[in-house]
């Protein structure tokens, strides 16, 4: 063993064999035993850690929470009477354990920032209760429906998760009113309108510009999501089965190896569709993996689609300059699907190339569904009257 030297530290002692650090913690003296040898090398991490425990005490960050993993074999009754961690510390471990990608987890991180760290940030999570967390909604500005109640369903898993973990007993966060997010009407373009986009963007664009005329062309007669569309690869189309595999999507820019869904489809692709294609093949194929192939991607990238910015400048230019009422991009997959629906194919097959269930596709595009045919089944009433007869039958 090091010979014992004679000036120590300030706070910090050697008693028996080990070494202990005095500080002040919450207004009280606090001393600490570590299980560190006596040595220049223990002395200098006692030193050190006595020194982090300071400033997070003068940054007020000393919870008992973190009191506790600084000292795991504490004696303090302050720690021992305070075991939830604060709301801060907990969240952002049930953040950091989520499998998800990293744009969802930054959108998250920033819900918890903005509305829920200003006010829960430093309680313990056991004390946080209904009243107060319905207080903190009337408190909060919320700049829509859907983003509160987006915030909402964050707080809700967080402490359901505490549940779980046997931290509190019930979820505070159950009783919050839900809010009401009123449902985003779907405005599809008539197929005549469709046409008429892609014929003018064929008509003004040339050479590799025309790749934008072919990703709309695609989009309206596929009804894939545009970010599936940009991030669809030339390996995933097959010619001879006439089918492109849907198994990425491209979300701000960035390829993801995984659908909205989290599940692969194959779509079957029309003679429009092909015909996009085609386009597109001169223009990309041996330049790039992908069909369209998005900024950021490929070493020549920068000669196609640029940014989603781009693709909407095209887009409005288009309808602009043909009268057509102004909508979203995202609008050519709901006119694929009401096409698929007016033309009376089966629902089962229009979800299925959609990638998303009967129930969804029913629920959302229900006004499409044979409306042309509305009156033609009326008159399937008048029919059964004017060819029911009356039969009389005698009394014996």
């Amino acid at each position: 063993m090091d010979r014992k030297p004679v000036d120590l530290p300030a706070g910090v002692e050697l008693v028996g064999r080990s070494i202990r650090i005095r500080f002040s913690w919450n207004k009280k003296r606090c001393c600490e035993t570590l299980p560190l040898p006596q040595t220049a090398k223990g002395i200098a991490a006692a030193a050190s850690l006595r020194a982090q425990v300071k400033g997070l005490d003068k940054l007020g960050a000393l919870t008992a929470e973190k009191y506790a993993e600084l000292f795991p074999n504490t004696r303090s009754l302050a720690v021992q009477d305070q075991v939830a961690p604060i709301f801060f510390d907990y969240a952002q471990e049930w953040l950091d354990s989520l499998q998800i990608v990293d744009v969802t987890r930054k959108g998250y991180k920033s819900t918890l920032q903005v509305y829920w760290v200003p006010y829960l940030a430093s309680l313990p999570i056991d004390t946080i209760t209904s009243v107060r967390l319905r207080k903190i909604m009337n408190e909060i500005t919320w700049s829509s429906p859907s983003r509160r109640k987006g915030a909402v369903r964050l707080l809700v898993s967080i402490f359901q998760q505490a549940v779980a973990d046997e931290l509190i007993v019930r979820n505070p966060a159950l009783s919050i009113p839900g809010a009401k997010v009123p449902k985003r009407d779907v405005d599809p373009f008539t197929k005549t309108e469709a046409d008429l986009v892609i014929d003018h963007l064929y008509k003004t664009t040339n050479g590799l510009t025309t790749i934008y005329a072919a990703y709309f062309e695609f989009s309206f007669y596929t009804g894939m999501r545009p970010g599936e569309v940009m991030a669809l690869r030339w390996s995933e189309i097959d010619k001879r089965k006439k089918t492109a595999n849907v198994c990425r999507i491209q979300i701000r820019g960035v390829i993801q190896d995984r659908t909205k869904t989290k599940k692969s489809r194959n779509v079957l692709l029309n003679d429009r569709a092909l015909h996009a294609l085609e386009k597109a093949r001169p223009l990309t194929e041996a330049r790039s993996d992908y069909v369209f192939a998005p900024n950021g991607v490929g070493e020549k990238s920068e000669l196609f689609i640029r940014s989603d910015t781009s693709q909407k400048r095209y887009w409005q230019t288009a309808l602009r300059k043909l009268g057509i009422r102004r909508r979203r991009m995202y609008d050519t997959r709901h006119t694929y699907a009401t096409m698929c629906l007016m033309a009376g194919m089966n629902p089962a097959f229009i979800a299925a190339q959609l990638g998303h269930s009967v129930q969804v596709l029913l629920s959302t595009y229900a006004k499409w569904i044979n409306s042309p045919n509305d009156w033609a089944e009326l008159d399937k009433l008048k029919m059964l009257e004017s060819g029911t007869k009356v039969v009389r039958v005698k009394s014996q």
